[in-house]
């Protein structure tokens, strides 16, 4: 069994079984219910899930972090292929979506040139206005 859970700082301590449905959840190939049942779980496994939800994340993240290089690879080996190959575009974006996730994306620039034509607008001098005056002027 892999774990790629391994020895980070954890929020919670898990128990022998769920730590083994954890495991069992990259040989099922990420089947919950299957997972579950292997750890030891009978019946409803919703309130494994609920209680695990963070450790699930957390494994999800990991997984593509570990395949990324393998994506990275698969994008080079498509550039560089002279021969047709099955699937390309489907393997593709598949592998640039790993990376995406994973944080390593294209990065895109956004270039601001903006002309300001012309010159400074000048407006003309305010005049005070006499407060009691107006309110006298509002109430009649």
């Amino acid at each position: 069994m892999m774990n790629f859970l391994t020895a980070k700082s954890k929020k919670k301590e898990l128990t022998e079984k769920q730590q083994s449905f954890l495991n069992y959840l990259i040989d099922t190939g990420g089947d919950l219910k299957e997972a579950a049942e292997l750890a030891g779980y009978k019946g409803n496994h919703y309130q494994v899930i609920q209680s695990l939800k963070e450790e699930i994340v957390e494994l999800a993240q990991d997984l593509l972090a570990h395949n990324a290089p393998q994506a990275a690879f698969k994008l080079i080996e498509v550039m560089n292929s002279d021969r047709p190959m099955p699937q390309a575009n489907t393997k593709l974006q598949a592998a640039q979506t790993i990376l995406d996730r994973v944080g390593v994306s294209k990065t895109e620039k956004l270039n601001i040139d903006h002309n300001v034509q012309g010159g400074l607008f000048i407006l003309p001098q305010k005049e005070a206005i006499d407060v009691e005056e107006y309110e006298e002027i509002e109430s009649s």
